[in-house]
């Protein structure tokens, strides 16, 4: 092959080679990203369904309860602990999976920890005690479950710091 050949082969591969190397790397890392999301989603998924076990385990505190239930002081204790173990995992959910501005897959995931939080909130004994979960949690946390609580008219009263 002549000089001429070679040069214009390597016009050729810059020309197109190079963009479409470009969107080769960049359609991999989306990609992998996608899947990093995904993978943290379904850890998370997880670990609410280990919660839901806990609660199980537990029938004496009627944790599903739409109703306020009068508890014994251990039995308080043991609910307290359970509810600050599902603050601290919607707090993670929110570090982990919110954002501003997110796509719809990203939003469809966030929406499903969204529907969990409310779901809490309607259960008067979880909803008492979120004054005193809420303290010390992450500030945007904090304030995304207040917004959340006052969109959905739910009475809360935010605890003295």
């Amino acid at each position: 092959m002549s000089v001429e050949t070679w040069e214009l082969l390597s016009y050729i591969v810059t020309v197109v080679g190079l963009p479409l190397a470009i969107f080769v790397f960049l359609f991999e890392q989306n990609k992998e990203r996608e899947n990093e999301e995904e993978e943290v989603y379904q850890l998370l998924s997880d670990n609410y369904q280990d919660f839901l076990k806990v609660a199980l385990e537990n029938p004496d505190l009627r944790l599903f309860s739409q109703e306020s239930v009068e508890l014994n002081d251990e039995q308080r204790e043991r609910q307290l602990i359970i509810f600050a173990m599902l603050t601290s995992l919607f707090e993670r959910a929110y570090l982990l999976l919110y954002e501003d501005r997110m796509s719809d897959k990203q939003a469809r995931r966030w929406n499903s920890w969204e529907d969990y939080i409310l779901e809490w909130c309607n259960k008067p004994n979880f909803l008492a005690s979120l004054p005193k979960l809420l303290r010390g949690e992450d500030p945007g946390f904090v304030r995304y479950v207040e917004t959340l609580l006052a969109a959905a008219k739910l009475p809360y009263t935010r605890s003295p710091e």
